[in-house]
């Protein structure tokens, strides 16, 4: 059952919101399941070329710092895309907190390095993933306000003892709140692995659709929202 399987939490903190220009600088992998001790493994990356300033204010690394203590991509991407391989192929289910945007930038730099990405690793498509924010929307999609990972601690009363937009701190807390999600809408743990998958990706179609709507009626600029997922 899912819900009592290996979970694999990940996360990046990057350059920017652009997952084919911008860079992963910090990336966090931490494997949960019942009754085995929590390991985690963090990644800090020079990144090789400047972190603007509004970035390094969400996540604290500056471009000196990076440039320090950081590791060169290649070799740090190969070792993310190696763990997480190893998870998946280990019939691991990968949680992020909107898995797109993570799984998206992780891809193009793997790409950009000359590095394989998972799916051509994995011999196929991801499908064992699980994105609490695609969840929260689908079982409770009229609710109003925004749904960041700091809004659904608080709506699914998780504690949360430092600061997020710490790689490693926002995915033990994107963990807790797919447990207390689970926990408060049960119905979701009925379901099997196919429509788990089906069901998120149909989920976030939806919220895309209506969201790429309500822009297109502000007149508002950009290209909205992908369909797609993961």
């Amino acid at each position: 059952m899912w819900t009592t399987g290996l979970w694999v939490g990940f996360d990046t903190e990057t350059t920017g919101v652009d997952v084919a220009a911008d860079r992963i600088v910090t990336a966090a992998l931490v494997q949960r399941a019942p009754g085995v001790a929590e390991t985690t493994a963090t990644w800090l990356i020079d990144p090789g070329v400047e972190i603007p300033p509004a970035a390094a204010a969400v996540h604290g690394i500056t471009t000196e710092h990076a440039r320090v203590h950081g590791v060169a991509p290649a070799a740090a991407l190969e070792e993310i895309a190696q763990a997480l391989t190893a998870a998946l192929a280990n019939g691991a289910w990968l949680v992020a907190f909107n898995a797109a945007f993570d799984l998206r930038i992780l891809r193009h730099e793997l790409t950009r390095h000359g590095l394989a990405p998972l799916e051509e690793r994995l011999g196929g498509p991801l499908r064992r993933v699980l994105d609490p924010l695609v969840l929260d929307r689908a079982v409770d999609r009229w609710r109003k306000g925004k749904r960041t990972l700091g809004v659904l601690t608080q709506h699914y009363q998780v504690p949360v003892d430092e600061n997020l937009h710490s790689a490693d701190v926002d995915v033990r807390a994107t963990l807790d709140v797919l447990a207390a999600l689970v926990h408060a809408h049960p119905q979701v743990s009925e379901l099997s692995d196919d429509e788990l998958f089906a069901w998120q990706a149909a989920a976030h179609r939806q919220w895309a659709e209506s969201f790429n709507a309500w822009r297109a009626r502000r007149q508002l600029p950009g290209p909205g929202a992908d369909p797609q997922w993961p």
